[in-house]
C-alpha cells in the first residue's frame, strides 16, 4: 500500500478555462463599467473577454473572491457580458491582471 498523499498538489481553477494555448491570449480591450440600479445598488459589467475563456468559470471564481453574486448575460450588441453585484471595478481589474487573463493596459475602467 502506498503512503503518498495525492491531494496536496496545487490546483489551478483556470487550467481548463483557457481554450487558447498561450497565457494572456486576450486580443482586445476589456471594458469594466458600473451601472446604477435603484437606490444605492450598483451593478458592475465586464465586456470584451475573449471567447477563448470560459466566462462562467471566471464568474464563479469572482463570486467566491469578492463575496458577491454574478452571472453571464448574453447581450445583443456586446456578446457575453459578465455582471457582478456591487461596485467591483477595481477588484475585477486586479483579478484579471493577477490571474493572467489580461494585461494592465488591456483593462479599461469606466464610470463615475
Amino acid at each position: 500500500m502506498s503512503d503518498e498523499v495525492l491531494n496536496l498538489q496545487g490546483y489551478d481553477p483556470f487550467a481548463d478555462a483557457s481554450k487558447g494555448n498561450d497565457v494572456g491570449s486576450q486580443g482586445t480591450v476589456i471594458h469594466i463599467r458600473i451601472q446604477q440600479r435603484n437606490g444605492r445598488k450598483t451593478l458592475t459589467t465586464v465586456q470584451g473577454i475573449s471567447d477563448d475563456y470560459d466566462k462562467k468559470k471566471i464568474v464563479r471564481a469572482c463570486k467566491k473572491e469578492f463575496a458577491c453574486n454574478g452571472t453571464v448575460v448574453d447581450h445583443s450588441e456586446y456578446g457575453e457580458v459578465l455582471q457582478l453585484q456591487g461596485d467591483q471595478r477595481t477588484n475585477i481589474a486586479e483579478f484579471l491582471t493577477n490571474v493572467g487573463l489580461a494585461k494592465k493596459d488591456q483593462v479599461k475602467i469606466h464610470g463615475f
